[in-house]
Protein backbone atom coordinates (compact mmCIF):
# COMPACT_ATOMS: atom_id res chain seq x y z
CA UNK A 1 0.00 0.00 0.00
CA UNK A 2 1.44 3.25 -0.59
CA UNK A 3 -1.10 5.80 0.77
CA UNK A 4 -4.02 6.34 3.28
CA UNK A 5 -6.57 9.03 4.36
CA UNK A 6 -6.19 10.92 7.49
CA UNK A 7 -7.35 13.60 9.35
CA UNK A 8 -5.10 16.66 10.53
CA UNK A 9 -5.37 17.67 14.78
CA UNK A 10 -2.94 20.46 14.78
CA UNK A 11 1.01 21.34 15.15
CA UNK A 12 3.45 20.91 17.59
CA UNK A 13 7.75 20.88 18.29
CA UNK A 14 8.69 17.13 18.53
CA UNK A 15 12.03 16.21 20.03
CA UNK A 16 13.52 13.63 18.00
CA UNK A 17 15.84 10.81 19.03
CA UNK A 18 19.18 12.63 18.21
CA UNK A 19 17.86 15.77 20.28
CA UNK A 20 16.83 17.55 17.45
CA UNK A 21 13.46 19.87 17.91
CA UNK A 22 10.89 19.90 14.52
CA UNK A 23 8.06 21.43 14.55
CA UNK A 24 5.48 18.48 13.30
CA UNK A 25 1.81 18.40 12.16
CA UNK A 26 0.00 15.56 14.17
CA UNK A 27 -2.42 13.47 11.66
CA UNK A 28 -4.60 10.85 12.93
CA UNK A 29 -5.75 7.80 11.03
CA UNK A 30 -9.45 6.34 11.50
CA UNK A 31 -9.76 2.67 9.91
CA UNK A 32 -8.93 3.00 6.07
CA UNK A 33 -10.92 0.32 3.74
CA UNK A 34 -10.58 -0.65 -0.35
CA UNK A 35 -13.80 0.63 -1.23
CA UNK A 36 -12.96 -0.27 -5.03
CA UNK A 37 -10.43 -1.69 -6.94
CA UNK A 38 -9.76 -0.02 -10.16
CA UNK A 39 -8.53 -2.38 -13.62
CA UNK A 40 -7.30 -1.05 -16.71
CA UNK A 41 -9.33 -3.81 -18.72
CA UNK A 42 -12.87 -2.34 -16.61
CA UNK A 43 -11.84 1.07 -15.87
CA UNK A 44 -8.88 2.39 -18.28
CA UNK A 45 -6.38 2.53 -15.36
CA UNK A 46 -5.40 1.34 -12.18
CA UNK A 47 -6.36 2.65 -8.73
CA UNK A 48 -7.30 1.59 -5.69
CA UNK A 49 -10.09 3.73 -3.95
CA UNK A 50 -9.85 4.18 0.00
CA UNK A 51 -13.36 5.13 2.12
CA UNK A 52 -12.83 6.33 5.93
CA UNK A 53 -14.91 7.62 8.48
CA UNK A 54 -18.83 7.48 8.56
CA UNK A 55 -21.47 9.56 7.05
CA UNK A 56 -24.83 10.85 8.83
CA UNK A 57 -26.75 9.58 5.47
CA UNK A 58 -26.12 7.47 2.10
CA UNK A 59 -27.02 8.43 -0.71
CA UNK A 60 -28.48 5.61 -2.72
CA UNK A 61 -26.07 5.67 -4.99
CA UNK A 62 -23.28 5.55 -2.89
CA UNK A 63 -24.91 2.87 -0.59
CA UNK A 64 -24.85 0.64 -4.04
CA UNK A 65 -21.50 1.77 -4.91
CA UNK A 66 -19.87 0.89 -0.79
CA UNK A 67 -22.19 -2.08 -0.02
CA UNK A 68 -21.78 -2.96 3.22
CA UNK A 69 -18.68 -0.39 3.93
CA UNK A 70 -18.70 3.01 5.59
CA UNK A 71 -16.80 5.93 4.30
CA UNK A 72 -17.59 9.63 4.32
CA UNK A 73 -14.67 10.60 2.61
CA UNK A 74 -13.65 8.64 -0.77
CA UNK A 75 -9.93 9.14 -2.20
CA UNK A 76 -8.07 7.59 -5.42
CA UNK A 77 -4.70 6.07 -5.72
CA UNK A 78 -2.91 5.20 -8.86
CA UNK A 79 -0.83 1.61 -8.59
CA UNK A 80 0.98 0.01 -10.82
CA UNK A 81 -0.54 -3.17 -10.08
CA UNK A 82 -3.47 -4.00 -8.34
CA UNK A 83 -2.78 -7.41 -7.60
CA UNK A 84 -2.70 -8.29 -3.73
CA UNK A 85 -5.49 -5.61 -3.27
CA UNK A 86 -9.13 -6.77 -2.76
CA UNK A 87 -12.42 -5.10 -1.60
CA UNK A 88 -12.77 -4.41 1.98
CA UNK A 89 -9.55 -4.47 2.90
CA UNK A 90 -8.88 -2.62 6.22
CA UNK A 91 -5.73 -0.32 6.46
CA UNK A 92 -4.02 1.83 9.09
CA UNK A 93 -1.44 3.76 10.30
CA UNK A 94 1.17 1.23 10.07
CA UNK A 95 1.54 1.39 5.86
CA UNK A 96 4.09 4.15 7.04
CA UNK A 97 7.33 3.54 8.88
CA UNK A 98 9.41 6.41 10.25
CA UNK A 99 11.88 7.78 7.58
CA UNK A 100 9.29 7.90 4.57
CA UNK A 101 8.67 10.53 2.53
CA UNK A 102 5.39 11.43 1.68
CA UNK A 103 3.36 14.07 -0.13
CA UNK A 104 0.28 15.24 1.24
CA UNK A 105 -2.89 16.57 -0.42
CA UNK A 106 -5.38 18.59 0.86
CA UNK A 107 -8.04 21.53 0.72
CA UNK A 108 -6.39 25.23 1.70
CA UNK A 109 -7.97 27.35 4.36
CA UNK A 110 -10.70 29.60 2.56
CA UNK A 111 -9.65 33.29 3.38
CA UNK A 112 -12.83 35.06 1.43
CA UNK A 113 -12.62 37.78 -0.63
CA UNK A 114 -9.20 39.00 -0.32
CA UNK A 115 -7.66 42.46 -1.77
CA UNK A 116 -4.60 42.49 -3.89
CA UNK A 117 -2.69 43.32 -1.20
CA UNK A 118 -3.07 40.24 1.22
CA UNK A 119 -3.87 37.92 -1.99
CA UNK A 120 -0.78 38.99 -4.18
CA UNK A 121 1.50 41.38 -1.55
CA UNK A 122 0.97 44.66 -3.44
CA UNK A 123 2.67 47.39 -1.77
CA UNK A 124 0.42 50.00 -0.19
CA UNK A 125 -0.04 53.58 -1.39
CA UNK A 126 1.13 56.18 1.03
CA UNK A 127 -0.60 56.60 4.39
CA UNK A 128 -1.02 60.65 4.59
CA UNK A 129 -0.31 63.77 2.76
CA UNK A 130 -3.46 63.80 1.48
CA UNK A 131 -3.43 60.45 0.06
CA UNK A 132 -6.50 58.75 -0.34
CA UNK A 133 -5.57 55.38 -1.80
CA UNK A 134 -3.95 53.37 0.99
CA UNK A 135 -4.77 50.01 0.08
CA UNK A 136 -6.61 50.16 -3.99
CA UNK A 137 -4.77 48.18 -6.56
CA UNK A 138 -3.89 51.52 -8.93
CA UNK A 139 -3.87 51.23 -12.71
CA UNK A 140 -5.24 48.12 -14.19
CA UNK A 141 -4.78 48.31 -17.91
CA UNK A 142 -3.18 50.47 -20.48
CA UNK A 143 -4.86 53.25 -22.77
CA UNK A 144 -3.86 50.96 -25.62
CA UNK A 145 -6.04 48.46 -24.79
CA UNK A 146 -9.12 49.29 -23.35
CA UNK A 147 -10.35 46.41 -21.91
CA UNK A 148 -8.89 44.72 -18.50
CA UNK A 149 -6.60 41.74 -19.79
CA UNK A 150 -7.45 38.27 -18.46
CA UNK A 151 -5.07 36.88 -15.73
CA UNK A 152 -4.71 40.33 -14.03
CA UNK A 153 -3.77 40.43 -10.56
CA UNK A 154 -6.76 41.76 -8.66
CA UNK A 155 -8.65 41.06 -5.40
CA UNK A 156 -10.81 37.81 -5.61
CA UNK A 157 -11.66 34.57 -3.68
CA UNK A 158 -8.10 33.53 -1.95
CA UNK A 159 -7.51 30.01 -0.47
CA UNK A 160 -10.17 26.98 -0.56
CA UNK A 161 -7.81 25.39 -3.37
CA UNK A 162 -6.47 21.67 -3.78
CA UNK A 163 -2.68 21.75 -2.99
CA UNK A 164 -0.45 19.17 -2.80
CA UNK A 165 2.63 19.16 -0.41
CA UNK A 166 5.92 17.01 -1.49
CA UNK A 167 8.86 15.16 0.19
CA UNK A 168 7.69 15.59 3.92
CA UNK A 169 9.43 13.83 5.93
CA UNK A 170 7.43 11.24 8.94
CA UNK A 171 9.06 11.28 11.91
CA UNK A 172 6.77 10.02 14.17
CA UNK A 173 4.56 6.45 13.58
CA UNK A 174 2.08 5.65 16.83
CA UNK A 175 0.25 2.64 16.53
CA UNK A 176 -1.80 2.61 19.74
CA UNK A 177 -3.34 5.90 19.30
CA UNK A 178 -2.71 5.40 15.22
CA UNK A 179 -1.61 8.90 14.79
CA UNK A 180 1.44 10.18 12.51
CA UNK A 181 3.85 13.25 13.12
CA UNK A 182 5.01 14.73 9.94
CA UNK A 183 7.51 17.13 9.41
CA UNK A 184 6.38 20.86 8.49
CA UNK A 185 3.27 21.87 7.51
CA UNK A 186 0.67 20.44 5.23
CA UNK A 187 -2.64 22.09 3.53
CA UNK A 188 -5.67 22.49 5.29
CA UNK A 189 -7.31 23.58 8.62
CA UNK A 190 -7.74 21.48 11.90
CA UNK A 191 -10.27 18.20 11.97
CA UNK A 192 -10.19 18.69 7.92
CA UNK A 193 -9.09 15.42 5.82
CA UNK A 194 -5.99 14.79 4.03
CA UNK A 195 -4.57 12.29 1.20
CA UNK A 196 -0.95 10.75 1.89
CA UNK A 197 0.95 9.57 -0.66
CA UNK A 198 4.29 7.19 -0.20
CA UNK A 199 7.18 7.99 -2.78
CA UNK A 200 7.94 5.13 -4.77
Amino acid sequence: MIGLIAKKIDMSPLVLENGDVVGVTWLSVEPNHIAQVKTSEKDGYTAIQLGTGEAKKYSKALQGHLKNLDAKILKEILVDDVAGYKLGDQLDATVFKIGDRVMVTGVSKGKGFSGTIKRHHFKSGPGGHGHDHHRQPGSIGAMGIARVLPGHRMAGHQGADTVTTKNLRIVLVDPTSQRLAIEGAVPGGRNSFVLLRKYA
